[in-house]
This record gives structure tokens, sequence and C-alpha cells, in this order.
């Protein structure tokens, strides 16, 4: 009589971690009940590596290989383009990760349209819909080109042949999860499965050069689903945020071996699918109130271009031993430093009062050269007065209360005067070493309190 213990094992969905028996807590990686029971089949005669890619290549000296330049691809979305670096490499891998229903498969479907009416076959891969699903959906964002061929089909060695013989210019896999190969005995979405499969992508991508564009799963907490060796496998790691509440969406690198990991595309979901936004200032700030209490604008720097957003705060005094601090934006830590100076070194007594941070449009602050806004909006909040409306404010603030100076400050004045600011308080100094634009004024101030009593 076999053990069923020998044909069957428990893995951790989130790192790998093999157990023979059940665990609510995985020893490896600390989760609780991501230990999910597998079965351990052996692999099946035709689930041998594909090894089709071409002939194996010999060790060559470094000095020999050519540096010839090998043009990117556009996909025709200016804004994907910004954030691949200029378009897709050759051989590239690039892995597009967010939440259900947040736009992954929509922006695959409109850049692929949009490289097969150029001429270039393109093979689009779903494991998740069927062809005439896929060809419902094309019906809204675009026309469709005899160049784009669609499949629905999820075992990997089926696809390799699919791709041996049509050789597309460029694969898109929607999504990897739901891919399998019979060499593995393990179900589809398995740590297993998806490693094994992203690695046969992975070698068919750089022995043919193909650029393979592959769309993955989240988990809860906003990761890409599967083992952390999923991100380093591929050249480029992309994560589409926003919220489906949302009209706004923001495409983000957080890795990229082809060029900046700082740059973002900004997109707006519409009834024809993801419109570029070209001027994401403009938008943030078309329905900014006007002399509103706790409303400040300041310029955000992401990767190359400045976009100017609005920060707002609202304080109320607090009905609870500790007062509330919700943020949405922002770093909440960062946050609760920025009042407690506040406090300390302004003698606004915040203690007392519930404070509640936002950043209108869905956008996330990280660079902490908006310090002095998110400071300049609680007081405006505690003393419920107005900010002028032509009014920026810049600048970092250091724990004794100083405000240091920020990078880029000539874009991001150059594009608060496009934007119609006319007056800027910023960091003390910063007019000796940048050249300003005449239409906007530059009030520099040494520290916090010199700040607030030049914005009130």
């Amino acid at each position: 009589m076999t053990n069923k213990a020998a044909k069957s094992f428990f893995a951790c969905q989130e790192c790998g971690y093999k157990s023979p028996k059940w665990l609510g807590k995985c020893p490896d990686c600390g989760q609780w009940h991501s230990l999910v029971e597998e079965e351990a089949r052996p692999p099946s005669g035709e689930g041998r590596r594909h090894e089709q890619w071409g002939a194996d290549e010999e060790p060559i000296p470094l000095s020999q290989v050519s540096e010839a330049d090998h043009p990117r691809l556009p996909t025709g979305i200016n804004e994907f383009d910004r954030v691949l670096g200029g378009g897709l490499v050759a051989g590239s891998v690039v892995l597009i990760g967010g939440d259900p229903g947040i736009g992954k498969s929509t922006l695959m479907l409109q850049a692929m349209m949009g490289l097969s009416r150029k001429g270039a076959n393109v093979l689009y891969v779903s494991g998740e819909e069927s062809v005439r699903q896929i060809k419902l959906r094309s019906g809204r964002v675009g026309s469709a080109s005899d160049k784009l061929f669609v499949v629905c089909e999820t075992l990997y060695e089926r696809i390799a042949s699919m791709i041996e013989k049509l050789k597309p210019a460029v694969l898109v896999i929607d999504s990897i999860q739901t891919l399998y190969s019979s060499a593995i005995g393990s179900a589809p979405g398995s740590i297993a499965q998806v490693r094994e499969v992203t690695f046969q992508i992975t070698v068919m991508a750089k022995k043919t050069g193909i650029p393979t564009l592959v769309v993955g799963h989240v988990t809860k907490d906003g990761a890409i689903a599967g083992p952390r060796l999923l991100e380093h496998m591929v050249d480029t790691v992309l994560y589409f945020e926003g919220d489906r509440n949302h009209i706004f969406r923001i495409l983000r690198a957080v890795k990229n071996r082809f060029g900046s990991t700082n740059e973002i595309g900004v997109f707006e979901m519409r009834e024809s699918g993801l419109a570029q936004v070209e001027n994401p200032s403009a938008v943030f700030l078309a329905e900014r109130p006007e002399a509103a209490p706790g409303s400040v604008v300041t310029a955000s720097m992401e990767g190359s271009r400045p976009i100017l957003v609005e920060i707002q705060a609202l304080t109320s005094p607090t009905s609870f031993a500790s007062p509330r601090r919700t943020v949405l934006g922002l770093d909440a830590n960062r946050v609760a430093l920025l009042a407690a100076v506040l406090e300390k070194r302004c003698g606004m007594p915040l203690g007392g009062q519930d404070l509640f941070m936002n950043v209108a449009g869905g956008v996330r602050l990280t660079e902490p050269a908006v310090d002095l806004a998110v400071m300049a909006a609680m007081a405006a909040s505690f003393l419920d007065r107005p900010m002028q409306g032509n009014t920026l404010v810049l600048g970092e603030v250091g724990l004794t209360g100083e405000i240091r100076g920020v990078g880029h400050m000539e874009n991001r004045l150059r594009e608060a005067a496009k934007m119609g600011f006319s007056r800027c308080v910023g960091p003390w100094g910063a007019a000796k070493k940048i050249k300003i634009p005449g239409t906007i004024k530059l009030e520099c101030a040494k520290g916090v309190v010199n700040a607030l009593e030049i914005l009130f």
C-alpha cells in the first residue's frame, strides 16, 4: 500500500517552501495559511525542456562583442514607452502587475494593436479569456489588424510550438499564473509552475530576441504573486497603480535594466480604453478648490518630468484619548514626523487634533521635497486660513525646523510658471543657484517658522 505522503506535499505559495505535512505558518517566510497541497506527479514524456531556440553559444571575449545599436521598438503609446525607457528592447522580458480590473489587459491589447497596425506580427496568448472575449474587448479600443494573432492556451509546450512557427515580433502572455508546463507535476499557478514557465519564457526571449510582455497577478499585499525570484528573472518590472473608483491610472517601473526606474506614465480610463494624459499637472489641478484652507500645491519630480499636485489636510479636535492620523498618498510615518516638528518648533498643539491627509487624484508622493507643502497644508487647516491660489510650496524639512534644498528646482519652477503660478515659497539660498523663470517670484525661507510667516 502506497503512503499518501509520498504522493503529495504542501508548498508555500509565497516562498516555495515544501513540507510533508500541512503547517499553519510557513517556517521560511512566516506567512500564515500559505501552504497548499500539491501532487508530486512524475513529469510526462512531452515535458522535456525545449532546446530549439538556437545552437549552444560559446564564450567570447567581451572586447569582441559588437556594439551595434539595436533600436528600440516603440509601442505607439508615448506614456508606456516613457516608462520602458523609449520602447521595447529586443529579447527583453517585461513583467506587469496590478490589481484586478486596473487595466493591465487593456493596456497590453492597445499596445499590441498599435504595433500590429505598423506591420509587426504580434502573438497575444491569453489564459483567462477566450478568443471571442478578446474580440469583444478589442471593439472598444480600436480596429483589429490581420497582423495581431490571438490564442487561448495555457500549456507552455504548445505555446512554444506556436512561437517557433509564427516567429512574432512581440509576444504577450496574459497571465503567467495561468500557464503550466507538463514537465512539472504541480497545478497551474503554483510556485514551481510559475518559476519553471517564467524561466522557459526568459530563455526563449534571449535566444530569439522576441520582446515579451508578461502580465502577473498580485497578492492582497500588492506584490506580484509567485516567488520573489520571478522579479529577478525578468528585465523590467512595472506596476499599474490606481484606485478603480478613480479614472486615473499610473504606470510605474520598480526595476528596469534598460532605462530609468523614476519615470511614470499617466493614463485615464475611458469607455474606449486607456487614454494618455500628456499634461498630468493640468489634470490633477483641474478641480482644485479656490481659497480653501488646507489646500496646498507642490511640484513632485517623477523621473525627468515635474508634476504639480494638490495636497489636502484637515484637522479637527479629537474626542478620543489618542488622535487619529489618516494618510492617503503620503508616507504616514513622514507625516507624523512633520506634525511633531510643527507642534514643537511652531507651537501648534496638534496633539489634540485628528489629522487627515490626502493627495488629490490618487497620486502617491514619496520624495522629501514635498515636506514643506505638507506642513503648510496642516498649518492652513489648523489656522483655518487659505493660501493664495497662485502659490507653490517646495522644500525638505529637518527635525530642527530647517528647510533644505531640493533637486531639479528649475524644472519644477518652469512647470509651475507654465501652469500660471506666479509665486513660490522655497528653501533659503535657492535663488542664488538657479535661473528663475521671469513670470514667477521665489521667496526663500530660512526655517519653517519663517515660511509660515510668509505664507500666512
